[in-house]
């Protein structure tokens, strides 16, 4: 199994493997609507001149395998009440997919989330028919914490949301 990344900022010279990667039905179906399909250069370059534009720490990272943006990680800090917990997403190229790269980058994201944020808690909403997802973060360490019923509309269909959750141990 063949596990080499690397999770680094995103750069506008990223666009170009972003958009080729990003650009798979496969891809839009398992991530929430506002992530664009067809997923063109212009979308990638407006996603990375926003994550550029973001008050640092960062919080979106690009997944690089051979010195290539193949998929992305990041965190949705919350505020008010909920400001002590983050929301963690992620995708990756379909060609990338089964080396094992998705859940040790999950990994890698939590530790960083925890040691650079006052977080307690990372969450995930994961649709109930996305099974590399639920497998991904629980090799990550993640626990099924609930079952949200006819939580989300994804293709015109109502779908349950599985929430899963980390807790910062030290």
């Amino acid at each position: 199994m063949n596990i080499n990344f690397e999770l680094r900022e995103w750069r506008l010279t990223d666009s170009a493997s972003l958009a080729e990667n990003a650009n798979n039905i496969n891809i839009w179906n398992n991530l929430r609507d506002y992530f664009p399909y067809p997923y063109t250069e212009n979308d990638a370059v407006r996603f990375i001149e926003m994550c550029m534009n973001k008050p640092k720490p960062a919080t979106d990272f690009a997944i690089v395998v051979e010195n290539k943006a193949v998929g992305g990680i990041g965190i949705i800090l919350q505020n008010d009440v909920e400001r002590i917990t983050a929301e963690i997403g992620y995708w990756l190229g379909e060609g990338y997919r089964g080396r094992g790269i998705m859940p040790e980058a999950v990994k890698q994201m939590v530790t960083y989330a925890f040691e650079t944020f006052s977080l307690q808690k990372i969450f995930a909403s994961v649709f109930d028919f996305n099974t590399a997802s639920h497998i991904v973060l629980q090799k990550a360490g993640f626990e099924l914490e609930a079952i949200l019923k006819k939580a989300a509309i994804k293709n015109n269909k109502i779908i349950d949301l599985h929430y899963y959750s980390l807790f910062k141990t030290k």
